[in-house]
């Protein structure tokens, strides 16, 4: 029971830190898109991960003990990853901080809860129950709660659109930021499946040349996020040479600063949400991805409503957000009770 409590809670916090991880761009004005894009990928995808593996383990023979195939397989998730995490940084521009995080993560939701129950993972998550199960009562009702959740949102969304003046809608309109949010919803789960579906064997190997239980969850992503990693750091290089804009990194040090906080943001979540699923046991590959995923929701809205995203807004679409983001809510309890019952 204490390992479940805490697997829970590591889960709320990777839900928190996931939905906050980029509102440190609220307070950027002289850094764009490529410039906190390159460094948080660099700081949380590259270095944090590499500098606890490189530590912890005999790497080179650990990677001697990972079937290719487990690697090639992560990768391949992880790249998928990346290609929605670029579109999803251009959403934000589109149709704002919270829009973007709710629509895209309730889009991908059914697939990183069901998949996982009927294509079983590596290690523990191997034996999951089938959504024929006593979990599965809560798992499916509550996908159901959370997706008419997502609806509200994008009615809310549309709404909010429509009433602002045309000179101040968004770059794209929100049916073009909407068009990017259904792509990335649906290759975001790769980040997921990275862990799920490879966290066996590799941290097997990692704990077998010397690394500790904590190590191995962290070394894990430097092997399992290269794919990730190239698209999010090959995108931001081209728009910084395409702009010319690498001086601006030397014109804002303290912006510099806060790309830097995004990216230790970033890594924490990972390492947060990979703990609590294993700690959740045989059901942590679904009932985690779901628990985590509606908290992260309810913290981009947090974090939009503070900056004044539904500032004006008439009461309608204001009605609708409150409305969807007790329905989120009420999903994030189902999965956990599926746990627990």
């Amino acid at each position: 029971m204490p390992s479940l409590a805490i697997g829970l809670l590591l889960l709320v916090l990777a839900g928190v830190l996931a939905g906050g991880s980029a509102a440190p761009i609220k307070f950027m004005h002289r850094l764009g898109y490529e410039h906190w894009a390159l460094v948080s990928t660099l700081i949380g995808m590259v270095l944090m991960p590499w500098a606890v593996l490189l530590v912890s383990t005999d790497v080179e023979a650990a990677l001697a003990d990972i079937p290719w195939s487990v690697l090639v397989l992560a990768n391949c998730f992880s790249l998928a990853w990346g290609i929605a995490n670029v579109l999803a940084r251009l959403c934000l521009v589109r149709i704002g901080f919270s829009l973007s995080v709710a629509l895209l993560t309730g889009i991908g939701l059914p697939i990183g809860v069901l998949i996982p129950m009927v294509f079983r993972g590596s290690g523990l998550f191997a034996d999951a129950p089938s959504l024929f199960s006593r979990a599965g009562w809560f798992v499916v009702p509550g996908i159901v709660v959370m997706l008419a959740g997502v609806l509200l949102i994008a009615r809310a969304g549309f709404g909010r659109d429509a009433a602002q003046p045309e000179g101040h809608r968004r770059q794209g309109g929100f049916a073009g930021g909407l068009a990017m949010a259904i792509a990335a919803g649906f290759l975001q789960v790769g980040l997921s499946f990275a862990f799920v579906y490879s966290q066996g064997p590799i941290t097997d190997a990692l704990t077998a040349h010397g690394a500790g239980t904590i190590g191995a969850l962290v070394g894990l992503w430097a092997l399992a996020l290269p794919g990730g990693v190239l698209v999010n750091v090959v995108h931001p290089l081209w728009r910084l040479w395409r702009n010319q804009s690498w001086g601006d990194f030397a014109k804002a040090p303290g912006e510099v600063c806060l790309c830097i906080l995004i990216g230790v943001l970033f890594g924490t979540f990972v390492v947060t949400m990979g703990m609590g699923m294993r700690l959740l046991g045989a059901l942590g590959a679904s009932l985690g991805f779901g628990i985590y995923q509606g908290l992260q929701i309810a913290s981009s809205q947090t974090v939009g409503i503070l900056a004044g995203e539904w500032r004006d807004v008439p009461d309608r679409p204001r009605r609708q957000m409150k409305a969807a983001l007790v329905l989120l809510l009420v999903a994030v309890v189902l999965f956990a009770t599926g746990k627990l019952g």
